[in-house]
């Protein structure tokens, strides 16, 4: 039986965001996808993700998109748990993120990265973590290098991290101001 468009429109509104599964196929090994087959499912992906992030009011969650995005397109890389990711920075920290810099400086406080990520599962790409990274003031968290590290669930809720897990990590990359930046193969250039 089909139902009368407006009907259908009706019962549809009445269905959560997010409920209807759009399906994101990934054919192959995720880490053997070629540029074009990653652009395209993020392509099918960004769209869920940008909704979710910011259908829980979180300011970063609902902005972000609208920030310099700093890489050609998601990569995989494994310290995020072999997750793709996309980093977006703001406008504080883009001309400094942007030089892809290896030593000798200190990004700006009020710097924010927002790093968004999916995963293949089981062939198919689902939305994962908005990772974020805030700057603050000098001594603001002198342990994790004066950063702030967040996360969003794909529902816009916040996720609950350790700070230490985010920074012993991140640490690693001491020299650049705990940047871990996006693959070189990726990185914008000419900026």
């Amino acid at each position: 039986m089909k139902l009368p468009t407006k009907i259908a429109a009706g019962l549809l509104a009445l269905v959560p965001a997010g409920a209807i599964a759009q399906d994101c196929p990934v054919d192959g090994d995720p880490s053997e996808l070629a540029a074009e087959a990653v652009v395209k499912v993020y392509e099918c992906i960004e769209a869920k993700m940008a909704e979710g992030y910011a259908s829980n009011g979180d300011p970063v969650g609902a902005d972000f998109r609208s920030w310099q995005v700093t890489s050609t397109r998601p990569a995989l890389a494994g310290p995020h748990g072999e997750r793709f990711l996309q980093t977006f920075a703001n406008d504080i920290a883009a001309e400094q993120y942007l030089k892809f810099a290896e030593e000798g400086f200190v990004m700006p406080a009020g710097s924010v990265l927002a790093k968004e990520s999916f995963k293949v599962k089981k062939g198919n790409a689902v939305p994962g973590p908005l990772f974020i990274m805030t700057k603050l003031a000098d001594g603001g968290a002198p342990e994790a290098g004066d950063w702030l590290y967040a996360a969003l669930l794909p529902s816009g809720k916040e996720m609950k991290i350790k700070q230490s897990f985010c920074a012993g990590c991140h640490m690693n990359w001491e020299d650049q101001d705990s940047l871990a930046y996006p693959l070189e193969e990726v990185r914008l250039s000419g900026q």
